[in-house]
């Protein structure tokens, strides 16, 4: 199959909050609503020896655990807990099945990410995967199926390893509710754009220090402070206000 090749009707399944299987249905006519409420489509297993390294996240932006089934699929994960566009993660959310020359196709994507700027399908592959042609063609048509509803699909290979690790240390202060909140809006109050990070986890003197930090740690996972996270996170790191 070529991408210029034409699409057969695309339909979708779904696995309810009960685990029971929904019928084929239309892909096109199926509301967000429905997929956004979907149970993983796959069943999880952990044994030894398995090749991949399955798991649960907690996610602050969902406000539960959320599974994944590799360790780059937590990569992306944790980028999408961290991005506040994102407003709703389903992992595993549905399986796709169309005809392409004769042969019946499937395939479950990764993650679905409901954001403000509408909803965005990923599938995720080590880079060294992508060339191979049944990954190709799985993902060739998948883009085509999600496009044509006006949706994003990403494809995610390996992020950039300083900005993948700085959220992973962030990803340690995303539970607000382990936070005083009073402080943390009273930090808040004290930092000033371009302030050295170091020099913010010193802003209330009279307050225990490691309080303060975590409450500066917690304002840039919360997306209320910013720096660039391009680099390794370090003490001169200029910290700005969110807009």
């Amino acid at each position: 199959m070529t991408t210029a090749a034409a699409l057969e009707p695309v339909l979708v399944s779904l696995r309810g909050a009960g685990g029971d299987v929904s019928e084929d249905c239309d892909w096109a006519s199926v509301p967000l609503n429905a997929l956004a409420a979907a149970s993983p489509y796959r069943t999880f297993r952990w044994y030894l020896g398995q090749r991949h390294y399955s798991g649960l996240y907690w996610s602050a932006t969902m406000g539960d655990h959320v599974v994944y089934e590799s360790r780059l699929e937590l990569s992306r994960l944790l980028l999408a807990d961290f991005d506040s566009r994102v407003m709703g993660i389903v992992a595993q959310p549905f399986l796709l099945s169309t005809r392409i020359e004769g042969k019946r196709r499937r395939h479950i994507p990764d993650y679905l990410l409901v954001t403000d700027n509408g909803p965005v399908v990923v599938d995720v592959k080590p880079r060294h995967r992508l060339e191979d042609p049944r990954v190709a063609l799985a993902f060739a048509w998948t883009r085509r199926a999600v496009e044509a509803r006006g949706w994003a699909y990403e494809v995610f290979s390996e992020p950039p390893s300083a900005e993948l690790e700085n959220v992973r240390f962030l990803a340690g202060y995303r539970r607000s509710g382990l936070f005083d909140h009073d402080l943390v809006d009273e930090v808040a109050g004290q930092v000033a754009d371009g302030m050295p990070l170091g020099d913010c986890f010193l802003v209330l003197p009279d307050r225990p220090r490691p309080l303060v930090k975590s409450a500066v740690l917690h304002l840039l996972w919360a997306g209320r402070l910013a720096c660039d996270l391009s680099r390794p996170l370090s003490p001169g790191h200029a910290i700005r206000r969110a807009g």
